[in-house]
């Protein structure tokens, strides 16, 4: 570590100076709220909570005694999923006044020492989108590409689900209707077949009873002897 240049874990009194960097690195990334909120109360009490929980971790860089950059970084697992503690590096910043200094290299420094006293036997981090420098920096200290972020609003994932309707999601109720109709056009079908052998029964009855009525009616053309 360079002359200078301190890093400690970060108490109440550096909250005010951590809500600067906040704003400072949200200005400078152009990512807005996909970064932070841009209102001082609600990050103080982010950052608040996070230095107050048991696996939050928030590290302040020091520059000849002014704060100058900052790490958050939290402890995740064991889980459902995993039995493994990572730790995950939510964010580093240094203030461009203060960069190549060794500032960002003292916290990653600080962050392994966290991680070895947990036990994570990893340390995830999540650069900003178009930050090439840290990007660089990162894959110098032999971070590799795990997995890539995407992000959507809510009423714009919500949009495209109700636009973007699967095929097979559509099928089940385009197959219903048609069985329902098929369903009613065997119905009526059996229907009219019934009536029809109905029909053809009455009639064959009919025929019948006049057979056995003719057969037993005195034919007119006989005569009768004493």
């Amino acid at each position: 570590m360079r002359p200078g240049v301190h890093v400690r874990p970060a108490s109440s009194t550096d909250i005010e100076d951590l809500v600067d960097l906040c704003l400072q690195a949200r200005n400078e990334s152009g990512l807005g709220r996909q970064l932070c909120s841009d209102d001082r109360e609600r990050l103080s009490a982010h950052l608040s909570v996070l230095g107050s929980v048991q696996d939050g971790v928030v590290l302040v860089a020091t520059c000849d005694g002014e704060p100058a950059g900052m790490a958050l970084c939290r402890l995740l697992g064991p889980g459902l999923l995993s039995d493994a503690t990572v730790l995950s590096l939510d964010a580093v910043y240094v203030r461009p006044q203060s960069r190549r200094r060794g500032l960002g290299h003292a916290m990653l420094q600080a962050a392994a020492e966290v991680a070895e006293a947990a036990g994570a036997t990893d340390v995830y981090a999540a650069p900003l989108p178009g930050s090439r420098g840290m990007q660089r920096f990162l894959a110098r200290l032999g971070f590799a590409p795990a997995a890539a972020h995407r992000v959507v609003s809510t009423p714009a994932l919500q949009r495209r689900l109700a636009q973007d309707v699967p095929v097979t999601a559509r099928r089940p109720a385009s197959r219903g209707l048609e069985d329902l109709i098929e369903r009613r056009r065997r119905a009526r079908a059996r229907a009219a077949g019934d009536d029809e052998r109905a029909r053809q029964a009455g009639a064959s009855m009919s025929m019948q009873v006049r057979r056995a009525v003719q057969s037993r009616r005195p034919s007119s053309s006989s005569t009768t002897t004493s």
